[in-house]
């Protein structure tokens, strides 16, 4: 590959001609790409301009700088993943990104978290995606797209053949777009991840998980559901469990911080009896008490030999339930990633935990309690490690394994399946 151009030079320029005032934070960004070997040039890079986690305030990328920057990276083919996040882009900048998209074919991660996109600028991105065929990986984490917006995705879903990865969570979508979505899934057959987290709604009927239970019936490509803040009972798990019988493709499903209770989880104890797919389980913020972590540790303990990761941070589980899922690791080699602060521990809890992880068979990084003694008695301390830890924010070096952080399928690659 010959030298790439200078993104910074050209960033200077495109600022010139169109009397724009340079953002020192993009020229800086811009500038250490430049630096960048020519072998990472050749395999592609990414450029970080997230608003977040930075030392000190920058100024962030306004609709403005997006236009220029645009028109920098319009032919950087080098440019693999740009992040966005945490900016102050709004439809204006949606327009510039969904031209952008449409005449870009080598740009495959987009990143536009929490900015303040709305269903108008959701509409002409989902529409730019009809013609993109580069894209993988798309998050609209936290803009209020609502329902119409959702339904435009929904739509492209039925059109788009490369799109992998597509995170909506924290979007407001409503009723109407997720079963529209599940309907789209029922045929797409590209789509490997989603995120549906924390929609609006306002039906007890749960007629949105009864639609995603007969889309996993059908869909053989999806590896990775998240549907946390679903208001989801024992009646939807027991929809979901009846249609994973079926399904031979999902590896990680997120049902955290819903309505189930020890009724529900019964039904998942029972599912991982014969289900051979699931490597990633997340129950954590459900009330599933002893009874839900005894049907857990009996299916972990004497049938499963598939699932790799289990939380059940905070779901009111007190010493028994716990003591049991000890022993389900100590027998299930299998499972290696156990998540379990936010319950009731009592001694007996602290010290089987304390021995799985002093005699290395849950190692430090793959939990998120550390052992400790207070007058000879066994303690557990909370540890910042979990289930997409790093979701919201990652940090700008990396201090941490991925499989510590476990964001998004980081114990197998969703690319594998």
């Amino acid at each position: 590959m010959s030298a790439p151009p200078d993104l910074h030079p050209h960033y200077v320029r495109a600022c010139q001609n169109v009397g724009q005032p340079e953002n020192p934070f993009v020229a800086r960004v811009l500038q250490e790409a430049d630096k960048t070997d020519e072998i990472r040039f050749t395999k592609g890079i990414t450029l970080k301009i997230a608003g977040n986690n930075h030392p000190v305030p920058v100024q962030r990328v306004t609709d403005d700088d997006l236009g220029v920057l645009a028109s920098v990276l319009c032919h950087a083919v080098f440019v693999k993943d740009l992040d966005l996040g945490y900016n102050l882009l709004t439809d204006a900048g949606a327009k510039t990104m969904a031209t952008f998209l449409q005449e870009n074919s080598s740009l495959q991660y987009l990143n536009l978290m929490f900015n303040d996109i709305g269903t108008s600028g959701a509409e002409l991105i989902a529409g730019a995606l009809y013609r993109n065929r580069s894209l993988v990986y798309l998050r609209m984490t936290g803009n209020k797209i609502g329902n119409q917006g959702g339904m435009f995705f929904a739509s492209m879903l039925q059109m788009n053949p490369t799109l992998e990865k597509l995170d909506l969570g924290d979007c407001d979508l409503g009723l109407q777009c997720l079963i529209a979505i599940a309907t789209a899934l029922s045929q797409n057959k590209s789509l490997k991840a989603i995120n549906l987290n924390r929609p609006l709604l306002f039906s007890q009927q749960e007629e949105t998980t009864v639609h995603i239970a007969r889309m996993l019936k059908n869909n053989s490509s999806l590896v990775e559901l998240h549907l946390s803040k679903h208001e989801m009972k024992n009646f939807g798990v027991e929809r979901l469990c009846e249609a994973l019988y079926q399904n031979s493709s999902l590896r990680y499903l997120d049902l955290s911080c819903n309505n189930i209770t020890c009724d529900g989880v019964k039904f998942l104890g029972e599912l991982l009896k014969h289900n051979k797919a699931l490597v990633i389980l997340d129950l954590r913020a459900n009330r599933i008490e002893d009874d839900g972590a005894l049907y857990l540790s009996e299916a972990l303990s004497l049938h499963n030999r598939t699932l790799q990761a289990l939380s059940v941070v905070s779901c009111n589980i007190s010493g028994k339930g716990l003591t049991a899922l000890s022993n389900a690791v100590k027998s299930n080699m299998i499972l290696s990633y156990m998540y379990i602060w936010g319950n009731k521990f009592d001694e007996g809890a602290c010290r089987s935990f304390s021995e799985l992880i002093q005699t290395g068979r849950l190692k430090a990084d793959c939990t998120d309690v550390a052992p400790y003694k207070v007058d000879g008695c066994a303690q557990l301390a909370e540890l910042s490690h979990g289930l997409q830890r790093h979701y919201y924010w990652a940090p700008r070096h990396k201090v941490v394994a991925d499989t510590a952080a476990n964001a998004s399928l980081a114990i197998a690659a969703v690319l594998e399946y």
